[in-house]
């Protein structure tokens, strides 16, 4: 059952994900104040209604799908690119 405020997508995206993985994703998208839910079908439903919804979407299920190393990487790459703030003239 879905505890947070948001409604459970009658139809919603079905999200890809390892049935062993789809129950925690659920509760991290609800957490996010995104609605979803896991039916008896074994899928995860997720309604996504806007651009920031579909980036926290993503970033969660990589979360829960991607290697170690694959998440290493991404931030290594966050690190290499980050611009330092620097005041305006």
């Amino acid at each position: 059952m879905n505890k947070s405020s948001s409604p459970i997508p009658d139809r919603g995206q079905v999200v890809s994900v390892h049935r062993g993985d789809r129950w925690s994703i659920n509760r991290r998208l609800q957490d996010l104040k995104i609605p979803c839910t896991c039916p008896a079908d074994g899928t995860l439903r997720v309604s996504v209604n806007h651009a920031i919804a579909l980036v926290l979407v993503h970033s969660v299920v990589r979360r829960f799908t991607a290697s170690r190393q694959v998440g290493v990487d991404w931030l290594e790459r966050c690190w290499e690119t980050q611009v330092p703030c620097t005041p305006h003239s």
